[in-house]
């Protein structure tokens, strides 16, 4: 119920806009990705076949509740806007993928190999931007 101004000036600063979207879904209790999706999207980008990788990662987002899914396709169609922006910001795919990956899609319970978790959750996150069109279709 809180009235946002956006253009109240201390917004000017990008980082704290980027830092309150992330700690926005870092505080979620269930993340963009929901914990019983999170297996399934690790399967699916370690799979070989990059056609069938892309297949069923799509097939996954579109199997995600509407909530999840209508706002995952907003904002990656922002953070595709901020990579097309990235010799003037350096927010390459890559590197929204580093920082939006553990963010958007994480295990329920910390086990496991944390650092290999990572990578993998980047990688989902680099493949989804990277095929937005594909994945998104309008």
């Amino acid at each position: 119920d809180e009235h946002l101004d956006l253009d109240d000036g201390r917004w000017d600063d990008i980082h704290v806009v980027t830092g309150a979207l992330k700690l926005f879904f870092r505080e979620l209790l269930e993340p963009l990705v929901p914990f019983s999706h999170f297996d399934n999207f690790i399967a699916a980008i370690k799979m070989q076949d990059p056609t069938r990788r892309s297949w069923c990662i799509r097939d996954l987002v579109f199997s995600l509740p509407p909530a999840h899914h209508d706002t995952m396709k907003v904002l990656f169609r922002h953070l595709c806007r901020v990579i097309e922006y990235k010799e003037e910001n350096r927010m390459s795919v890559q590197s929204i993928a580093i920082v939006f990956g553990p963010t958007l899609l994480r295990p329920a319970s910390e086990e496991g190999n944390m650092a290999m978790h990572m990578v993998f959750q980047n990688q989902v996150v680099e493949h989804i931007l990277n095929q937005y069109s594909y994945i998104f279709p309008d």
